[in-house]
């Protein structure tokens, strides 16, 4: 086998995927295979030489070409798709029906529809098929922070409505872990942390940490596991810290003079709060799309 044919049955083997990738994108059954096929024309003629992961490398071209269809819909102001939705092509394997599952619903659809090319690139590519921002940078020609902030943006209009009802159990959660901290409660700081919680600092405010050890400040390390480490290294603290809404999510921060100086990014799952992130990097900062509560 030459290596035009190990590249086409490559390619054949990542094509249920890659059309799923193109579907989420597009929105489009016919579309997709469009996207698909001429996604293959480019990997034929191109050298990969140097390519060390070629399911991300086919991922890439695919998003795009996909990319491209979409800048051109949107500069022929073709009309959104709407909620009549491409059936998806017959003989499919149990393969593509595994990867169409799930895929996107019509109001779903409407929204991907309003959202700006790059926008819907990364987030289809970051919340529905893991891609990291480091890899979607390049496809939309932004930084990783710039790409963050594309997706959190669309995060947040897809969403929609939908967002203040699923955000309203973690807030309550996030405020009473915050009260808790205030006064200093411990137990009630393990009440509504998970036994395996962790907290985790960026490397500025480490560094911050140390420098205010001298007048009182707190010891913060990069990472501390165990509920009971995370309640200590909270205990009594947090007084100054606002709710607010962080990526569309329930989290806190600390500003002055109304400028946001670190955020606390929490996670919950089971209806604990499973891990917490101190951001003061100001280009993480910057990526994180804040809203005040």
């Amino acid at each position: 086998m030459d290596d035009h044919d190990w590249l086409a049955k490559r390619f054949d083997e990542s094509r249920s995927h890659l059309r799923a990738v193109a579907y989420r994108m597009l929105g489009s059954a016919g579309e997709a295979d469009d996207a698909v096929q001429e996604a293959w024309l480019k990997v034929s003629r191109s050298d990969r030489g140097g390519v060390e992961n070629l399911g991300g490398w086919l991922t890439t071209v695919v998003a795009r070409v996909c990319l491209d269809m979409l800048r051109s819909r949107r500069a022929e102001r073709e009309q959104p798709l709407g909620p009549a939705i491409d059936a998806l092509p017959a003989g499919n394997t149990p393969e593509n029906e595994v990867a169409f599952a799930d895929a996107i619903g019509p109001a779903l659809l409407i929204v991907l529809d309003m959202l700006a090319p790059q926008e819907r690139i990364a987030f289809v590519l970051h919340d529905m098929f893991d891609l990291s921002f480091e890899e979607i940078a390049p496809i939309v020609d932004r930084t990783p922070a710039a790409a963050r902030q594309l997706a959190s943006r669309a995060r947040r209009r897809v969403r929609g409505a939908a967002a203040p009802a699923a955000v309203a159990p973690n807030r309550e959660l996030v405020n009473a872990f915050l009260a808790a901290s205030r006064d200093g409660d411990f137990d009630r700081l393990l009440a509504v942390l998970s036994p395996d919680a962790v907290l985790r600092a960026d490397a500025t405010s480490v560094r911050v940490a140390a420098a205010y050890q001298e007048r009182g400040g707190p010891i913060v390390a990069p990472e501390v596991r165990g509920a009971a480490q995370v309640a200590s290294a909270f205990k009594g603290r947090a007084t100054a810290a606002l709710p607010a809404l962080i990526d569309g999510e329930s989290g806190a921060v600390w500003a002055v003079r109304g400028q946001v100086r670190s955020a606390f990014v929490f996670t919950v799952a089971g209806g604990k709060i499973t891990s917490i992130d101190l951001v003061m990097d100001d280009e993480h900062l910057g990526a994180l799309d804040i809203e005040l509560q």
